[in-house]
């Protein structure tokens, strides 16, 4: 058997050695491009077994198994100057007179990355050890879906791309309570690597799929955006490993499109969606939006967007901050509208380090039918396991920690970890969600008076310190 994890050590080991590669955002995007590469060629070489018919978009000189598979081929210079000025050069390029869907894929995917090794024989050896892996082969491919899975978790600590990756356990879960059917168009309008797309491919290949016919309905109802090179390179990839032939994810941002253009014809069944929060939205974005709900904040604005996506009777499951839950003017009137269009029906609140080491914000997993009015709404409190203080990148959430609220989920009820609040108390609190556990007793003090005192003294002191030598400073 193939040890694929071994072989993804030693491919990130060869790496380390290259003086282009800096950091795992770099070497992540490298070995991205060539997996995509490598996978695609294995998928083209099935198809023409399958179909006489069938011709692969790529040139047949830039086509993986033609440079790459004979493991004593070019190298050095060669190499390097073959893939700089050869392959990306024509592949960013695929002429448009001949553009299939998989021709777009190659050329969106190939105009947002780079090549970053500059040692040709050590991209040999990388790829000589990719051509270990048989993307064909059911078991291989199996193996490396979960090693994939452990790649795009790595994202986590490569800086800011951390954003891309939601916990296993949270897209499993989100899955689960929404539970698309087979036929459903399911949409996911920050896609990042794929991780709900597939959560929502396994769930119904899992459940429903018995046919070839249903295997082409599931890969006509799957659909995403995104608009970052990478994540969109990756999640492609996921979908492709998941035997979804040509994915649907458009390389965009989703809030560029004006929200009054989405009519009944782009309407989904089923959303699952962690939209990115903290962040601003490019200027100008907010003006596709009405004037009622314009907002800087990209979470708020996807919230709308996802409304408006929804058909009726249309289910999602999304991941949003405690900041979407709360705060007056246009937050209010987000949450206001989603609670007159939409169905709140379920509010899961998670702890504060579900999402470390990329954000420590407190997050909750709201759950929503659209077409009926919200009459009140179930909160159920997450907790950390007994064992643990705080979910971390070598400790993150499990999906058995949520079988608890699984069972409770159809038989909901009060109890210490789950409360109900109706629909008059949340207008007249200013249609505030952030509403804590009722049946959580308070924090005990944890200092009395004179240590608070004493804690508040010591933190003059040091401030009067830090002056102090600033002003030397500055002098």
């Amino acid at each position: 058997m193939v040890n694929i994890s071994g072989i993804i050590k030693s491919i990130q080991n060869i790496m380390r050695q290259d003086k282009g590669l800096n950091g795992d955002a770099q070497r992540i995007e490298q070995l991205g491009w060539m997996i995509f590469l490598k996978i695609f060629d294995d998928k083209d070489l099935e198809m023409e077994l399958l179909s006489e018919d069938y011709s692969s978009p790529i040139p047949t000189e830039l086509q993986w198994h033609n440079w790459a598979s004979d493991d004593e081929g070019i190298t050095g210079d060669a190499l390097l100057e073959f893939i700089n000025n050869q392959l990306f050069a024509q592949l960013k390029t695929l002429p448009s007179a001949s553009i299939s869907k998989r021709a777009l894929l190659i050329k969106e995917v190939f105009e947002g990355n780079n090549n970053y090794m500059k040692s040709g024989t050590l991209l040999r050896q990388v790829i000589n050890k990719l051509n270990e892996i048989d993307f064909n082969s059911s078991e291989d491919k199996h193996l490396f879906g979960d090693i994939y899975e452990t790649i795009l978790k790595e994202l986590q600590s490569a800086g800011n791309s951390g954003e891309f990756y939601t916990p296993r356990a949270i897209t499993q879960f989100i899955t689960d309570m929404v539970s698309p059917k087979l036929g459903e168009i399911v949409f996911d309008p920050a896609c990042g690597t794929g991780g709900f797309l597939t959560s929502a491919i396994e769930h119904i290949r899992a459940n429903e799929v018995k046919s070839v016919e249903d295997r082409k309905i599931l890969q006509n109802t799957i659909k995403g955006c995104e608009l970052k090179p990478l994540p969109h390179m990756l999640g492609l990839t996921n979908l492709i490993l998941h035997d979804i032939e040509v994915p649907d994810i458009v390389y965009d941002d989703a809030l560029s499109r004006e929200l009054s253009s989405i009519t009944q014809k782009d309407r989904v069944d089923c959303i699952l969606a962690n939209p990115p929060f903290g962040g601003t939205v490019t200027d100008g974005m907010e003006t596709n939006f009405p004037k009622n709900y314009r907002t800087k904040e990209s979470a708020d604005l996807f919230l709308i967007l996802m409304i408006q996506y929804l058909k009726n009777n249309g289910r999602a499951g999304i991941v949003l901050p405690d900041g979407s839950l709360t705060g007056d003017g246009v937050k209010a009137r987000i949450r206001e509208k989603l609670l007159t269009d939409c169905n709140l029906h379920t509010i899961v609140r998670l702890p504060n380090s579900v999402f470390q080491p990329y954000a420590s914000v407190a997050t909750n997993l709201l759950f929503f039918t659209k077409g009926t009015p919200t009459k009140e709404i179930w909160y159920y409190e997450h907790k950390l396991p007994s064992t643990q203080k705080a979910y971390s990148k070598t400790k993150p959430i499990k999906i058995s920690e949520f079988d608890t609220l699984k069972e409770w989920w159809n038989k909901k009820h009060e109890n210490e970890q789950a409360w109900k609040v109706d629909i008059k108390t949340i207008k007249e609190n200013g249609f505030n969600l952030d509403i804590k556990n009722p049946h959580k007793e308070e924090e005990e003090e944890l200092h009395s008076s004179s240590e608070l005192l004493e804690m508040l003294h010591n933190s003059f002191a040091k401030s009067d310190e830090l002056l102090k030598k600033l002003k030397k400073e500055l002098v």
